[in-house]
């Protein structure tokens, strides 16, 4: 029930606040100053007699409530008096009776974790602009701190303890974002969560084990994230691996393991992120939320003896623009980034597998002697003369991120290899 409850508490929390809240479950006697909220006419029975539970009903059960404590807190005029505005930091719902959770709210999920230790449920408290309309025109239309866009929001990021996975983490981290690192590579999500929580001095990365072509896997892994911060607000979808042969000689198996991760993966990780964020939604309609996929510019040319790969990229661009169409309706953004070769990164630079030192063997670039010279051909491919980096790859998930008209769209980052036709 966690994790149907969560995300409509979280939505209630960004609804009135019109920022990220962190919600966490707690235990114990219910809260002094909690606003209890009980949800029983949300229970309901089907034409079997079977029970369910009205998710929407739920929500608007929690606004009506939440409208009415604040009217209390507040009365009729005084807030136009006021410039700070309060808000409860714990939900008490309830079914009658019965405790069906207690949520503790804070803006980062340290102060949550404190709270809930503490049992402090003193009052949150925001700010209110002295001008609001003049305050939200500069806001919409500076973008001097890019990076602000993800600040105290929820990510998770799969694939993400290693390659592009690794950068994007760290830099969703170091913007100030909560991240949720999921790898099939536990112990090396757990290491980089480490090395950024200690960096950073803050709970800022959490590693969860995760199998993107696992349906159960995916579903604990967006459970987890509703049970330790309520819900979230950007999913990266960067699992991939690449398997590279000849369409004459590559085994199936190869093929068939490429499109499991790369394609169905993709599509596994939307299904479960979007059933969380439609959740959240119920309960927060204004605030928009976005899936980002990491494609590839092989996804919008091709792949010289790469198809598995290419193939993969190419239908997961279908899969964005369809998710687009159909998510919209739940304020959910999908895009797709296609960044260039990052030459730097394990695929490529490891000295023993990297495709550097494949290639070298292989004798793919004519009169290549050494792996510098490889790289040296592939750089010389680029109209900038370099491979991507995560920075660029993070330029466009900020923009992506901060662009509300946005869906449905293959972004190139290709340092002019590739460009938008």
């Amino acid at each position: 029930m966690t994790c149907i409850l969560a995300p409509l508490v979280r939505g209630l929390c960004i609804n009135t606040a019109l920022a990220p809240r962190i919600v966490i479950t707690g235990e114990g006697p219910e809260p002094k100053n909690a606003l209890a909220i009980d949800l029983e006419s949300a229970f309901e029975k089907d034409d079997k007699g079977d029970e369910l539970f009205n998710e929407e009903g739920a929500a608007k059960i929690l606004h009506e409530a939440y409208s009415a404590w604040e009217f209390e807190i507040t009365p009729s005029g005084a807030e136009k008096a006021e410039t700070v505005k309060k808000q409860p930091s714990s939900i008490v719902l309830k079914r009658g009776s019965q405790t069906l959770g207690i949520f503790w709210i804070d803006r980062d999920l340290d102060r949550a974790q404190k709270r809930r230790s503490n049992r402090d449920d003193t009052f949150l408290e925001e700010q209110i602009p002295q001008k609001p309309g003049e305050a939200s025109l500069f806001r919409d239309l500076s973008a001097l701190d890019r990076s602000g866009v993800v600040k105290n929001r929820v990510a998770v990021v799969t694939g993400g303890a290693q390659g592009f996975g690794e950068q994007i983490s760290l830099g969703l981290a170091s913007s100030g974002a909560l991240v949720f690192i999921a790898d099939l590579n536990l112990t090396g999500a757990e290491a980089l969560a480490k090395k950024i929580n200690d960096s950073m001095g803050r709970t800022a990365a959490i590693a969860v084990e995760a199998d993107v072509t696992s349906e159960d896997s995916m579903e604990h892994l967006f459970t987890f994230i509703a049970e330790h911060s309520g819900g979230f607000d950007l999913c990266v979808s960067n699992a991939g691996i690449l398997q590279a042969g000849s369409v004459m000689e590559q085994k199936l198996d190869a093929f068939k393991l490429t499109t499991e991760v790369n394609y169905v993966g993709y599509f596994i990780t939307a299904k479960y992120a979007s059933r969380l964020l439609r959740r959240q939604h119920l309960a927060a309609p204004q605030w928009k939320t976005d899936i980002i996929q990491i494609n590839s510019k092989s996804g919008l040319e091709g792949s010289n003896k790469n198809s598995a790969y290419a193939g993969s990229k190419f239908g997961s661009l279908g899969l964005t623009a369809s998710f687009a169409l159909e998510l919209v309706e739940y304020n959910i953004k999908v895009n797709s980034v296609c960044p260039g070769n990052f030459l730097n990164g394990p695929l490529w630079a490891d000295p023993e597998k990297g495709l550097f030192v494949q290639y070298l063997k292989a004798g793919k670039v004519p009169g290549a002697r050494t792996v510098a010279d490889v790289k040296a051909y592939y750089e010389g491919r680029v109209p900038m003369k370099r491979g991507c980096e995560g920075s660029d790859v993070m330029r466009a998930i900020y923009y992506l991120v901060e662009q509300e008209y946005e869906t449905g769209q293959a972004l190139p980052v290709t340092g002019g290899q590739v460009m938008l036709h």
